[in-house]
Order: C-alpha cells, then sequence, then structure tokens
C-alpha cells in the first residue's frame, strides 16, 4: 500500500474508533510509519488512538506526537490523583506492594522492583486510564531471576506453540536477562504476540523487538 492509501485508512479507522475525535488529530505517512499530531481530550484517548492505528493493515509502527488538552474542568489536583493512585495500585491483585508513584501535574511516574513482565503492566494498565492523567512514564524494573539458562528455549517453544506467529520466521538471541527478537512478520498484530511470548518468561528482564512487518 502506497503512502497515501495508508493514510487514509489510518484516517477512517480513526474516525471508526468512537472513543477518538478524528478531526483534531493529524496523519502523515512514510514507508508504513505513521505519525499522529494533534490534540486529545485525554490520555485514554491518546492510547485509542494509537491502537486504532496499529490496527490498520500495513503499519509499521507509530510516531506519537499528540498532546493531551484537558478541559480545565476534568483536571485534577495532583493530591487528589496521587491518592486516587495509590488506592488503585493497592485494590490491585496482579500488582506488588513494592510498585510506588509519584505524580507531578497530571503525570504518574511508575518505580519499584517486581518480579514479572505482566506485573510491570498492571500498573500500568492501572493508571493509565483514570480521570486526571496526562501521561506515565513506566520506570518499574523486573527483578533478576537466578537460572535463565532455558530462556531461549522457553521463548522459542512458545513462539511455536502460538497460532498468531510462524515461529520459523523468528530469530531469538539472548544475552545474560536481555531479549534481542529479529526476523519477519506479517502485521502488527503478529509482532505484538511475539514481543508478549518473549516477556512471559521468567528472567527476561529487556526485549529488544526488531521485527520487520512485511
Amino acid at each position: 500500500m502506497d503512502n497515501k492509501g495508508l493514510r487514509q485508512s489510518v484516517i477512517d479507522e480513526l474516525g471508526f474508533e468512537p472513543s477518538v475525535k478524528a478531526e483534531n488529530i493529524a496523519v502523515t505517512t512514510a514507508n508504513g510509519i505513521v505519525t499522529l499530531s494533534g490534540h486529545v481530550r485525554s490520555y485514554p484517548e491518546k492510547i485509542a488512538a494509537e491502537k486504532a492505528t496499529l490496527r490498520v493493515q500495513g503499519v509499521k509502527a507509530v510516531v506519537q506526537a499528540l498532546e493531551v488538552h484537558s478541559n480545565p474542568n476534568d483536571l485534577t489536583p495532583d493530591e487528589q490523583l496521587a491518592v486516587r493512585v495509590a488506592n488503585v495500585i493497592a485494590w490491585n491483585s496482579l500488582i506488588p506492594k513494592t510498585v510506588r508513584a509519584t505524580v507531578q501535574k497530571g503525570w504518574i511516574t511508575l518505580t519499584g522492583d517486581v518480579d514479572w513482565h505482566y506485573e510491570r503492566q498492571a500498573a500500568e494498565n492501572a493508571v493509565n486510564r483514570m480521570a486526571g492523567v496526562v501521561g506515565v512514564t513506566n520506570g518499574i524494573h523486573i527483578k533478576l531471576h537466578a537460572n535463565t539458562s532455558d530462556v531461549k528455549k522457553s521463548i522459542i517453544d512458545a513462539l511455536q506453540r502460538s497460532a498468531e506467529i510462524e515461529a520459523s520466521a523468528i530469530k531469538v538471541r539472548v544475552n545474560d536477562d536481555k531479549v534481542t527478537l529479529e526476523g519477519t512478520v506479517h502485521n502488527y498484530a503478529e509482532r505484538a504476540a511475539v514481543e508478549r511470548a518473549a516477556w512471559s518468561v521468567a528472567g527476561v528482564r529487556a526485549v529488544q523487538d526488531l521485527l520487520i512487518v512485511a
């Protein structure tokens, strides 16, 4: 698909997504890379716009340049937002007690140590759709596991089990606790599935995604 066709497909998908006010978003495309600029009403709308774009066939990556322009009546003082964030984290059984959050002008920064990537992601998911949030920085670290010798085999086995992934086109390299993924995938959904499989293995603290959507 050429740049013009891809741009129109993204515009159509943004217009189809009910949680996104598409008329406030400008779309540019270059060789499968889509840039979203303009403004949205909330951080959840920003996330929804990115996810809608990634659903479009032919999109290889998204450059997020959207700004959150909240209604002044919807702004939440940092003190109140911090209390809400702390409660959400405390009430979520997937989030370890080691996770902490700071709030500055509506921007949440998460810190702490966890054992698994899903715990790190659960913390981000718990706060990124809260009213008053304008952005989230996930600075949570994954603890080093004692035994990582079987990481590569575990990832390859997971890829081969998945119906979403053409495992033969994926190369996995492991250096200590860092995984590098190389090869080609058919679309962004397959790329995301490969990355999820890598993160799901105990001992993985970082994933470098070099996969190419072709």
